[in-house]
């Protein structure tokens, strides 16, 4: 016997504080569980030659403590009460999240209220972060078989620098930062116009309300970051390039397209296609392996 299921539209709840901050709600019951995400409008696409690697150096620095929050506290905070979180950094965004027992919630935005107004950038933190950036691209990049590729296919499909450069950057550049420059990054993208504010779960509408008027409002807004040209000349490059990885235990082949812009009906179509073809190809492999 088959059921029809219908999916109910999202309730959502969107505004902005006085001080530029946008806030999405997503009231939604089922479960006693609330999710927090703050999309910060920076990635490496914003960052200019010879200072690559902040946007994802800054993944890093928004743990390591603020004003009232202790080096490694928010970890702390979270996992006690019963919650997990990360942060992830893109070519376009930056964003942090943590989901928690729905009790939790007022937790979870001090938290992020506290590393949004009062971020510890000192020396100190600089310098172990960077040598944290740096293990990681040793242990996902250079070590890891297959690791450089997609950067290298980047760099020749892109014209445009904001585009062609690797996410986690250049550890030369990293290293030349200075305890100014990391500050001046926090200041002009990691203000509260230039963020988004998500909650999903089970809370109250209006007292959700009223405890992000409570720790965000008044975070000082900043002047919006300048204007990023990200276009690409139309032709689509036709190069070809071999490269040895020493570590690869045999030859991979990587092809790479561009597509038409974002939220655009071409977009959407191309998008859906290669969720089928992906979906598909792995469909056949289960039936192959007998799962």
């Amino acid at each position: 016997m088959s059921e029809t299921f219908k999916l109910q539209p999202l309730e959502l709840v969107d505004y902005k504080l006085e001080n530029g901050l946008r806030v999405v709600l997503n009231p939604d019951a089922a479960i006693p569980v609330v999710s927090i995400a703050v999309y910060y409008n920076v990635g490496s696409r914003n960052e200019r030659e010879g200072r690559t690697g902040f946007a994802h150096l800054f993944e890093h620095m928004m743990f390591q403590g603020s004003a009232n929050v202790p080096k490694a506290g928010h970890f702390q905070y979270i996992m006690k009460a019963g919650g997990t979180m990360n942060g992830t950094t893109s070519s376009e965004r930056t964003n942090y999240y943590e989901t928690l027992p729905a009790n939790q919630l007022p937790l979870g935005l001090w938290l992020e209220s506290d590393r949004m107004r009062s971020l510890a950038v000192t020396q100190e933190n600089l310098d172990n972060q960077r040598e944290a950036v740096k293990e990681e691209k040793r242990l996902r990049y250079d070590n890891q078989p297959y690791g450089q590729i997609f950067d290298l296919i980047n760099e020749m499909i892109y014209k445009n620098f904001a585009n062609s450069h690797s996410t986690i950057g250049s550890m030369e550049h990293l290293d030349a930062a200075t305890v100014g420059d990391v500050q001046e990054f926090f200041r002009i993208f990691y203000a509260p116009n230039n963020a988004v504010l998500v909650l999903s779960g089970a809370f109250d509408v209006d007292e959700a309300k009223q405890l992000i008027e409570t720790h965000f409002a008044d975070i000082p807004s900043q002047p919006l970051p300048p204007g990023l040209d990200v276009s690409e000349p139309q032709e689509v490059a036709a190069t070809y390039r071999e490269w040895e990885d020493k570590l690869a235990p045999f030859p991979a082949f990587l092809i790479g397209w561009k597509i038409p812009q974002r939220r655009t009906p071409e977009f959407y179509a191309l998008y859906l296609a290669g969720k089928v073809l992906y979906d598909g190809r792995l469909n056949a492999r289960l039936a192959l392996d007998g799962v």
